[in-house]
This record gives C-alpha cells, sequence and structure tokens, in this order.
C-alpha cells in the first residue's frame, strides 16, 4: 500500500480552488456542528501540527479506504501509511505554495516515534486540547467510505486553511517591466481565475486609472465594491468617470452573459433617468450576445454610445500605446490596488503564482 503523491496534490489543488471560491463568496462548505466547533480548536491552537496531520489524514483515507489513519508509520503494520513522506512530498509543500502559515519542518516532529493518533498519546502532549479537537475529526473522518462526505470535510478544513491566510500577510511579488507577450499571458490568467468579480474590475481601474496620468487628464475616476448593487449606490454602474460635475462615462465591468433583456434594464433603470451619453460594457470575448449588440445598435442610432469591449484586448492595446513609462505607471497602479487591504488574500496569491510563472517561463 502506497500513497499516490502527485494524485494527492492534485486532489489538494481542486479541493483548495473551491474553498477559495466559498470564501470570496463568504460561504462555507456545509458539515456537522461537531465537525465545525472541533475546527475551530484546531485552527485557534498554537500546534500547527494538529491541523496539518489531520489534513494528511484526509487525503490519505479518500485515496485508499484500507489505510489505518491512526498509523502514520509505515513500519507500524501492512495498513499504516507513510505520514512523513506524503507531509513532505505534498501536504508542506501545498501549505508553503499557497502562503499559508504552517510547519517549517514535518509535521510528526511534534509526535514521539511510532506514534498512534488515538487518547493514549494525549497524556505525552501539551496542547491537550488541541489534540482532542484533532481526534474528534479523526473519528469522523476514519467512520466514513463515502467519498463525497470525505470530500466535504476536506474542503471545509481547507476553508479554514484559507481563512487563517486571510489573516496573514501576503507580500505580492513584483517585476520591473513586462514584455506585452507577458502582458497577455497574465491578464488571460487573471481573467481565468475565479475572484468575484475582482480582477476584471481591478485591471479594468488600473488601465483608466494610467490613462489619466499618463494623458494628464482632469477625469475623477469613483469605483464602488464587487457585488455592490448599482441601485443601492445610486451609482449608475462599476465605474463612474467625470469632468467637474459631468459624467463622461459609465462602465460596468462582467464576467457574466449579456442578453438583450440587461442591456434594456441597463439603459431604463441607469442611462435614460441619468442621461449617461456613454455607456461601456467590459465583457469577455463573447459574452455579449447577438440580440445584446443588436439593441446597443439601436441605441446607438438613436444618439446615445452603448458599447461593448472586450477587457484583455483594451489593456493591451492600451499598454502597447502608452509606451515603457506607462507601462511602468500600470504596474504600479494595479499592485497598488492589489496591495489594499479589502482584496482578498487568495487573489494576492494568485497574482504571485502568474508572476512567478511569467518570470520563469
Amino acid at each position: 500500500m502506497a500513497i499516490n503523491y502527485e494524485s494527492a496534490r492534485q486532489l489538494l489543488e481542486e479541493a483548495f480552488a473551491r474553498a477559495e471560491a466559498d470564501l470570496l463568496q463568504k460561504s462555507p462548505p456545509k458539515v456537522s456542528k461537531a465537525i465545525r466547533n472541533a475546527c475551530e480548536v484546531l485552527f485557534s491552537s498554537k500546534t500547527q501540527a494538529y491541523r496539518e496531520v489531520i489534513l494528511g489524514c484526509i487525503v490519505a483515507r479518500i485515496q485508499d479506504k484500507a489505510f489505518n489513519i491512526r498509523l502514520p508509520y509505515i513500519d507500524q503494520g501492512p495498513n499504516a501509511f507513510s505520514g512523513r513522506s506524503l507531509d513532505e512530498r505534498v501536504i508542506n509543500p501545498f501549505l508553503h505554495d499557497k502562503r499559508i502559515p504552517s510547519s517549517r519542518g514535518p509535521y510528526l516532529s511534534v509526535f514521539r516515534r511510532s506514534v498512534r493518533f488515538d487518547k493514549s498519546t494525549r497524556s505525552g502532549l501539551r496542547d491537550k486540547e488541541g489534540y482532542d479537537a484533532f481526534l474528534a475529526i479523526l473519528n469522523r473522518v476514519e467512520a466514513l467510505s463515502d467519498d463525497t462526505a470525505l470530500l466535504q470535510i476536506l474542503q471545509y478544513i481547507l476553508y479554514k486553511f484559507a481563512e487563517l491566510r486571510e489573516a496573514s500577510e501576503v507580500q505580492l511579488l513584483r517585476l520591473p517591466r513586462m514584455s506585452l507577450e507577458q502582458y497577455d499571458a497574465l491578464i488571460s490568467a487573471l481573467l481565468s481565475m475565479p475572484s468575484g468579480g475582482r480582477f476584471p474590475v481591478l485591471l479594468v481601474v488600473a488601465t483608466l486609472r494610467t490613462i489619466k496620468l499618463c494623458f494628464n487628464l482632469d477625469w475623477e475616476i469613483n469605483w464602488q465594491g464587487i457585488n455592490v448593487a448599482d441601485t443601492a449606490s445610486g451609482a449608475g454602474g462599476d465605474i463612474t468617470i467625470t469632468s467637474g460635475d459631468h459624467i463622461l462615462m459609465v462602465a460596468e465591468v462582467t464576467e457574466r452573459q449579456v442578453d438583450r433583456s440587461r442591456v434594456v434594464a441597463t439603459f431604463n433603470t441607469k442611462i435614460a433617468p441619468r442621461g449617461i451619453e456613454e455607456y461601456l460594457f467590459f465583457v469577455r470575448p463573447s459574452a455579449a450576445s447577438p440580440e445584446a449588440q443588436q439593441q446597443a445598435r439601436q441605441y446607438f442610432a438613436q444618439g446615445l454610445e452603448v458599447n461593448f469591449l472586450h477587457i484583455k484586448d483594451w489593456v493591451l492595446i492600451l499598454l502597447a500605446t502608452i509606451g515603457k513609462r506607462g507601462r511602468a505607471a500600470f504596474n504600479k497602479t494595479l499592485l497598488d490596488l492589489l496591495e489594499s487591504p479589502d482584496v482578498p488574500k487568495a487573489l494576492k496569491v494568485t497574482w504571485n503564482e502568474q508572476i512567478s510563472k511569467i518570470g520563469t517561463g
């Protein structure tokens, strides 16, 4: 019996992506109250190893139900698993790659050699409350044979790890300069990542601010938070550009499909009542339906500017136009936005991952 380390890492990557998406929506995976309570203790414990060990045990249980997840040394019997190798090759690298606060050394180092994860070990430990919480989760995991239920607990544990990261500091990686090819790869990657609409908005705002700076415009660029309803905030869209008292442009940045009914609703509730002369939908390619584009043409024929722009194409054209100094200004502006305290750490880690790929590719 042996752990498939590649499969184990893939399992964590996929489950963590779902957990990050849940955290962005502030919607934790559903687990029992007993698991939630045990996790509260586990993730407030100063003994990091306990929560890292349970992660390894769940992965082992999902891989092979024949593993005895209470025996983390292969010399403990035919059903034991190599917890140390799993930690060194999968768990610890995964946690560090995701910038999650975790142990620097093997998590089994806090236990004696050939430890059994049961009550007999409790007396020799300082943090008994944390170990009790670990055992409570382990008991439940050991009793389950259904992968769906095990994956739900795994995702909740990873959700708690993501929460732990949100309370930590993530330093953003920087590149002194990037080629247009690198920008293309970076923007494509950021727009493809689940971000709750944040990356598209940040890219558009950074580009507009850079245009203002490069061309010394008197624009005032106001933008509202993600998932803030325009009607509730009183804004005509996600981004409003004004010059003095005059509204120059209102933009809506969306990851969703735009159909005709949405264009009509936008006209009736925002454009017409506020007298907006130019309205832009920043979208992904093919996000605007033919019917939506036809409706926009009808408004254009009536003298109103309702247009669609593909985010990546627009940003790249502007970056090519404003030259080296302009691109340096864009880099700084985007990083300033990303460094804002209200930007989730998940997005900062995603940025770092993509910058690392570009820098070494």
